[in-house]
């Protein structure tokens, strides 16, 4: 294992822990080189809600490693939220550092309505 891997596992898992505290529905990314995914978590972590990636054929995109994937994930995973009567989440960035795909993501999330 990269010491860059370890690191961000050292990151993520400190944000789980005070999201545990906090009680909140968690919204957790995983980017991968061609591909996002986005799920929101029940307040325990033992259930998926809801959940998208540029990979869905509802998402309708032709490459899902750029920012207008993530805006699309971002948006489709804030309705499918926001269905289930979920609007207030905390954000997990999962280690990643909050820009390019991750803030593109976070960004429309917000403005499809959720809360963080």
């Amino acid at each position: 294992m990269s010491d860059k891997f370890t690191a961000r596992q050292r990151r993520s898992r400190k944000l789980r822990s005070k999201t545990k505290e906090m009680s909140n529905h968690r919204l957790s990314i995983f980017r991968s080189n061609n591909q996002i995914y986005a799920q929101v978590f029940s307040p325990d972590g033992k259930e998926v809600l809801a959940h998208a990636s540029s990979a869905d054929k509802e998402a309708k995109l032709d490459k899902g490693g750029n920012q207008e994937a993530a805006k699309k994930v971002g948006e489709l995973v804030a309705k499918r939220a926001l269905e289930k009567g979920i609007k207030k989440v905390t954000f997990d960035r999962s280690g990643y550092k909050y820009h390019g795909r991750v803030k593109s993501l976070a960004e429309s999330a917000r403005e499809a309505g959720l809360e963080f």
